[in-house]
């Protein structure tokens, strides 16, 4: 295989476009594109910079080592392969790019590994992910989950999600559950803080907190302050919760019905 049959191959075969290419070796579109029609060939520093982008010697790029591939691989190849990425097994990343689009992203793209992979698509996979459904060390997406994730609905050790989020550190919306969690809304964890409703070891809450230590305009707990106060022993087991449902019916207005009875049934 010939130098520009080459690198064409590899450029597909990483999913790349010509001007992305360019970009990663700091030419042109129209470089990138001479050289695969033959007309130019790169200078020495450019096939380092290509030898090392492909991890493959400079021999082999431009054609003087047996080929890893052979050529025919090139020709009858189905064309949903175009787009996916698969890279040699002794190569410190895998990547992958399916061939159907949603909205102008892959549908799915997984890109993980060493060094900065960043997948984006529908559905993304990566070391960083950037998708509606997103996974990765870092995410970000409609459903998010990562050791840092930002999402509509989201789950990982520091996460922040605008309508729910769960995790080592959680800030939702609406809801938040973990080790520390902070919510505009309902918030549960270790240490919870809630506009209306907290739940957890230490609970504050505009309107009803429950927990071992908890503050609130309704408040239930070994140590307690607010309004109207309910102490309770480590479990729970004295409290009046028929009572704890009148004061909030009559204090806590934002809490709806269907709400209350399903906090006070779980602390039962």
């Amino acid at each position: 295989m010939e130098f520009q049959e080459k690198l064409m191959y590899l450029r597909k075969e990483h999913g790349w476009s010509q001007e992305e290419l360019g970009d990663k070796v700091s030419v042109t579109r129209q470089t990138v594109s001479k050289w695969e029609l033959g007309q130019t060939t790169p200078e020495l520093a450019k096939l380092i910079e290509l030898s090392e982008l492909f991890q493959i010697s400079i021999d082999e790029l431009v054609g003087r080592e047996k080929e890893s591939i052979p050529n025919s691989s090139l020709q009858g190849r189905p064309d949903y392969y175009d787009e996916r990425e698969f890279r040699h097994f002794y190569q410190t990343t895998y990547e992958y790019k399916s061939k159907k689009r949603f909205l102008g992203m892959p549908l799915v793209h997984i890109h993980f590994g060493r060094g900065n992979c960043t997948a984006k698509g529908i559905i993304a996979i990566g070391n960083c992910a950037v998708g509606f459904l997103s996974i990765g060390v870092a995410s970000v997406g409609l459903i998010s989950v990562g050791v840092a994730s930002l999402g509509l609905l989201a789950y990982g050790l520091t996460c922040l999600g605008l309508l729910a989020s769960a995790g080592g550190v959680a800030i939702g919306g609406l809801f938040a559950a973990g080790g520390v969690a902070v919510s505009c809304y309902f918030a549960v964890g270790g240490v919870a803080a809630g506009t209306s409703i907290a739940i957890g070891g230490c609970a504050a809450a505009n309107q009803l907190a429950i927990g071992g230590a908890a503050a609130g305009t309704v408040a239930v707990g070994q140590y307690v302050d607010g309004t109207t106060v309910f102490k309770s022993n480590s479990g729970f087991s004295n409290v009046d919760w028929n009572a704890v449902r009148i004061a909030v019916e009559e204090q806590c207005r934002r809490i709806p019905e269907w709400l209350l009875d399903w906090i006070l049934r779980w602390m039962n």
